[in-house]
């Protein structure tokens, strides 16, 4: 291949053809100076790179307070739902000996406690009835008959007491008397100050007042 180096008559080396056209060829392809270029300037509308970036805004915590009125609004329907099985858990409770039939109480429940009431007194011949009949004081014949509890011991009929229930209920007026082998003289009120008679009172009040005339224990 020739060699394309052009030597003037004075021996000094001229470019070549190609060489004198590839200034102009690299300068028509160059980036031209108009075209804006990348800088560190900040600009109005690019964002300061050195300028804060704003923090994000932590969730709002609920309060204490809302979370248990959100808490509470969320019971109702379960609150709703358990009153009636309390309610028929109520129903279902068994009624009170008290409540029985005056008749039925005094002869399935009342009598059977207090004998083994007197019978833990040391008592052991106690002879008890329930009968509806006059009362055998002097001054109450014409009285109407009512209900009586007997009850005697030592050589049956030597100590006799009586409880007596005239309006056929245990929460209404009752009387007592006693005697030693004779007929009784007086008859006293029982258990008057008690706003609620029961079962365990009607036992004990008895007791307490046989106690008292010392008819009870090593009296």
């Amino acid at each position: 291949m020739a060699d394309q180096t052009n030597h003037n008559q004075a021996g000094e080396v001229t470019p070549s053809t190609v060489d004198k056209q590839a200034p102009s060829v690299t300068e028509e392809n160059a980036p031209s100076t108009d075209s804006p270029e990348a800088t560190d300037l900040p600009t109005a509308n690019a964002p300061d790179p050195n300028a804060a970036k704003p923090t994000a805004t932590p969730p709002k915590r609920e309060k204490p307070a809302a979370a248990a009125k959100a808490a509470v609004a969320e019971k109702p329907a379960a609150a709703a739902e358990e009153k009636p099985a309390a309610k028929a858990a109520k129903k279902e409770k068994a009624p009170a000996v008290e409540d029985k039939p005056f008749v039925e109480f005094i002869e399935q429940d009342y009598l059977p406690a207090l004998q083994k009431a007197i019978a833990q007194q040391g008592v052991q011949d106690l002879q008890v009835s329930f009968a509806k009949q006059k009362v055998p004081i002097t001054g109450f014949e014409s009285a109407e008959e009512c209900w009586q509890i007997i009850g005697s011991w030592k050589e049956i009929g030597l100590r006799q007491f009586n409880l007596y229930f005239p309006e056929e209920d245990i929460q209404g007026k009752k009387g007592f008397s006693c005697n030693e082998g004779k007929k009784p003289s007086t008859l006293e009120s029982f258990l008057i100050d008690e706003r609620k008679i029961t079962l365990d009172l009607l036992v004990f009040g008895l007791v307490q007042r046989l106690d008292g005339q010392k008819w009870l224990g090593i009296n």
